[in-house]
């Protein structure tokens, strides 16, 4: 909840900056009364009153479900609790949600967002200064309670401070039950949340530190302590190799268009005119985005352009009115779309005009034009996945050795024997076979083996292609990131390219099958420029 250069201060006021416009001219004068006043145990709770449920429920429209959830997994007053992992899409309710149910609460918590906390030393000393409620000032110089990078140290002065607060809660429910005070923080837990946990993913050893904060559960071991975990990334996509009490999932899906309409009428001066501004507009962008975020800022231009032709704002717009108000908008709500919206092309112009020319000529000499282009944008470390799971799925584990030798594929060196009717009609038969059989499942030991083996040989790996998608690059390809692999694969999981089965009773690992075709197959190695078929087995 701070800025980049202040992870830490001061929490409260920004939190409260969320329902309130700050006064440019009294921010100094409140600065210096906000650093004349220490911090107290009670600065941990968000707000100064609690919120009743039905303004927690009216506040977050769609989020009942959701909300009735959280409630439950926190439970009442000092309950121990699992840790939480709530994820869903992009501007979806997840903070705000968190926020207004600690608000309701009155529960002391610590929040720190990975955006604003981009290291892992920003992090921990983030969580640090507001659990010793330190403020970082001028008289200070600026600087953090305590200097941390390592998470051994971390560990240390986590418990510690958590001790601290804990003993302070103590105490003040004891000065609360001698007289109640509304802004004073409830009970005896204090809660973690860290928020925007996928970008812990991009840092320098982003999977230790992941790894680290899933199993801080277990290395506290205080059950005066609640972790909440907030993403944009499903739980599925967090691979890791050691074993940490699995977070209680929280999903929140995205909102529907009659959700979104009651977001984007609250605090309106006029609800019926907005009212038909958003039964023009509404529909069209939802099916372009259904962020918040975005929405509100494509519309905020366009509902001013809708009311121009009105003289009284006030005026609730009847029949003829409207279709008067929707004739001098329509022009405008296309090229808003576009404008919003639209992602520029990575190709440059000379690129795009010279495919051009040579789909032109192509036309002109009435060559048809093959579709070898596949139709969206994929990594090269995903396509290379998806070209070994299709190998693995079509070709036999018994002839992975034979086909991913030294010296790449079948050996070319012997010679072929002139083939018979009858090999010819087993080859045939033996390809209806594999055919009507389906794509084989395999583990993922063997699709990293194949992985491996077909990056590792330098004529398959364009340096153009690698560079240009943002792939990996030499030795990185097999040596290192791993992590990055893993997450890749569960994109294609997630995208069907790849279907993730139950796990073999033998093995005792989940197997994979490859979704995609020949033909797709062929498109994607070729885009690699991958000699896709010397490494297919035919059955002959």
């Amino acid at each position: 909840m701070g800025d980049e250069g202040n992870a830490q201060n001061p929490r409260r006021t920004t939190r409260a900056s969320l329902s309130s416009t700050p006064n440019p001219s009294n921010s100094t004068g409140k600065l210096n009364l906000c650093n004349q006043q220490p911090l107290t145990i009670d600065d941990l709770a968000y707000g100064d009153e609690s919120i009743s449920f039905d303004d927690l429920i009216s506040s977050l429209p769609g989020r009942r479900a959701q909300i009735i959830e959280l409630l439950r997994i926190l439970g009442p007053l000092d309950s121990p609790m699992f840790p939480v992992f709530v994820y869903g899409g992009a501007s979806t309710g997840k903070t705000s949600s968190i926020l207004q149910i600690f608000k309701h609460l009155k529960r002391p918590f610590v929040y720190c967002s990975c955006v604003t906390c981009y290291s892992p030393r920003i992090l921990f000393e983030s969580v640090l200064n507001q659990l010793l409620l330190h403020r970082r000032n001028e008289s200070n110089r600026y600087l953090s309670v305590k200097r941390c990078e390592k998470p051994s140290d971390f560990v240390n002065l986590l418990q510690e401070a958590l001790r601290n607060v804990v003993d302070s809660l103590k105490g003040n429910v004891v000065k609360s039950s001698s007289k109640k005070s509304m802004g004073r923080a409830r009970g005896e837990m204090v809660y973690l949340v860290f928020d925007n946990l996928e970008l812990v993913r991009e840092w320098d050893k982003g999977s230790n530190i992941l790894s680290f904060m899933f199993k801080l559960y277990d290395i506290l071991k205080m059950p005066e302590v609640g972790l909440i975990f907030l993403s944009n990334a499903s739980p599925d996509t967090y691979y890791l190799d050691t074993g940490y009490v699995e977070p209680v999932p929280v999903y929140f899906p995205d909102y529907t268009e009659d959700e979104l309409r009651q977001i984007l009428m609250k605090n309106q001066e006029n609800p019926k005119l907005y009212s038909s501004f958003l039964e023009v507009v509404l529909r069209p962008f939802c099916r372009v985005t259904r962020r918040v975020d975005e929405l509100s800022t494509a519309f905020s231009p366009l509902y001013q352009i809708y009311y121009e032709p009105l003289d009284d704002l006030g005026i609730v717009p009847s029949g003829d009115v409207k279709r008067e108000l929707f004739s001098h908008l329509q022009p405008h709500i296309g090229p808003s779309l576009n404008d919003t919206f639209t992602v520029e092309n990575r190709l440059s112009s000379e690129a795009s005009a010279k495919t051009n020319k040579w789909k032109g000529i192509a036309k002109k000499m009435g060559v048809s034009e093959s579709s070898d282009e596949i139709d969206f944008h994929m990594s090269a470390c995903a396509k290379y996945l998806l070209i070994c799971a299709f190998l693995a799925s079509k070709n036999p584990a018994t002839l992975d050795a034979s086909l991913f030798d030294s010296t790449g594929g079948f050996s070319n060196g012997k010679r072929k024997r002139k083939s018979s009717e009858k090999s010819k009609e087993k080859k045939e038969t033996a390809e209806q076979d594999l055919l009507l059989k389906g794509p084989g499942t395999f583990p993922l030991e063997r699709l990293l083996a194949i992985f491996q083996c077909i990056v590792s040989v330098s004529e398959c790996l364009p340096d153009d292609e690698a560079q240009g998608d943002g792939g990996l690059e030499g030795e990185s390809w097999t040596n290192g990131l791993l992590s990055h692999v893993l997450l890749e694969l569960s994109s294609l999981c997630n995208a069907n390219f790849i279907s993730k089965g139950g796990s073999c009773p033998l093995e005792g690992a989940n197997r994979y099958r490859s979704m995609v075709s020949e033909a797709m197959a062929l498109k994607v190695a070729r885009s690699l420029k991958f000699p896709l078929s010397k490494y297919l087995y035919r059955g002959g």
